[in-house]
């Protein structure tokens, strides 16, 4: 038996100034997240990206294709009623952070990690009074708990739409430092990517690509840019 699948009904979207925010409306119908919450978002720029994701679908309707949308139910559904435990969450990557865990041989693969992991872990440390510890290997080392401290407060800032872009970010990268540069500006989005791939890299390197594991970090990369997208939407 095949699953019902929804399919257009309306002729136009259309991003329009609500109670709170922008809303996008269908036909003059507002639209709702799945837990039936009226979609209110704080840009009209989100609303407008959103209304586009929501005109360009043709028969059934593909929420893969719909990124803006998917965040924003996110945001709305997920995370703004369990702002604090998504926080923590997110935060927490820092003390595990994957830059600070380095290849022990072969030199070249440590001397990659170096030159473009470590300038990242320089400047949040900068930026946020937040060193952090490197190590060689996969033993866990502590972080400062300072440290960890600040970090988490710049994740708490955060708005929940923020929040939700800034949880794909990180997860998806393994970094909070990364994704925390990609947020405030530092680098964009594929150069994050890159720059958390490099174990990934060295092994293709060596022994050819899959294209399974090609595919696979494919989606990974467009995702993490559609992260950055609307986090960019937010403000």
């Amino acid at each position: 038996m095949s699953g019902w699948t929804a399919k257009r009904f309306w002729k136009a979207a259309s991003a329009e100034p609500s109670a709170g925010g922008f809303t996008v409306r269908l036909d003059g119908r507002p639209v709702k997240t799945p837990a039936k919450t009226p979609l209110i978002v704080p840009t009209l720029g989100m609303a407008q990206a959103i209304a586009a994701e929501w005109d360009a679908q043709q028969g059934a309707i593909r929420p893969e294709t719909m990124p803006a949308t998917r965040a924003a139910n996110s945001a709305l559904d997920k995370v703004a009623p369990l702002f604090d435990a998504v926080v923590d969450e997110v935060a927490g990557y820092g003390g595990s952070d994957l830059l600070c865990y380095r290849a022990e041989g072969p030199m070249e693969l440590v001397a990659r990690q170096a030159a473009e992991w470590q300038p990242m872990l320089d400047w949040a440390a900068g930026a946020f009074d937040a060193p952090l510890v490197v190590t060689s290997g996969v033993i866990p080392v502590a972080q400062p708990a300072d440290s960890l401290s600040r970090l988490r407060a710049v994740v708490a800032a955060e708005t929940a739409f923020r929040l939700a872009a800034l949880h794909d970010l990180v997860a998806i990268t393994g970094s909070l430092v990364l994704g925390l540069a990609v947020a405030h500006g530092r680098i964009s989005a594929p150069q994050a990517f890159d720059i958390s791939r490099i174990d990934e890299r060295w092994q293709a390197e060596q022994w050819g690509e899959d294209e399974e594991a090609a595919a696979a970090e494919a989606l990974r990369r467009a995702s993490l840019l559609d992260a950055a997208r609307f986090y960019g939407l937010c403000r």
